[in-house]
């Protein structure tokens, strides 16, 4: 069974920084497209980021410059750094592991506000 777990979000001032994990099990980590998601209070599910199997990445136009995602197919880990933060980055952020089938995470709240 696939497993996708998050670390925890949390508070973070404007202009701050926050780095996520996803760590996934049950699945061949290399193979997967790993990808991060948003959802704020009232709005659709929207993508951020995605890095694939050979390391290519492409992000939203709201988060480029500012959030990098990676992975460490050693530790079956993606990441999300996520810098110079915003009020309106602030959402439950989702993971994706996606090769054969899609697999999510179960979110994590992340709060930017002085």
């Amino acid at each position: 069974q696939v497993q996708l777990v998050e670390s925890a979000g949390g508070l973070v001032q404007p202009g701050g920084s926050l780095r996520l994990s996803c760590v996934v099990s049950g699945s061949i980590f290399s193979r997967n497209v790993m990808s991060w998601y948003r959802q704020a209070p009232g709005k659709a599910r929207e993508f951020v980021a995605r890095i694939g199997s050979a390391g290519s990445t492409s992000y939203a136009d709201s988060v480029k410059g500012r959030f990098t995602i990676s992975r460490d197919n050693a530790k079956n880990t993606a990441y999300l750094q996520m810098n110079s933060l915003k009020p309106e980055d602030t959402a439950v952020y989702y993971c994706n592991a996606q090769y054969t089938n899609a697999y999510w995470g179960q979110g994590t709240q992340v709060t930017v506000s002085s």
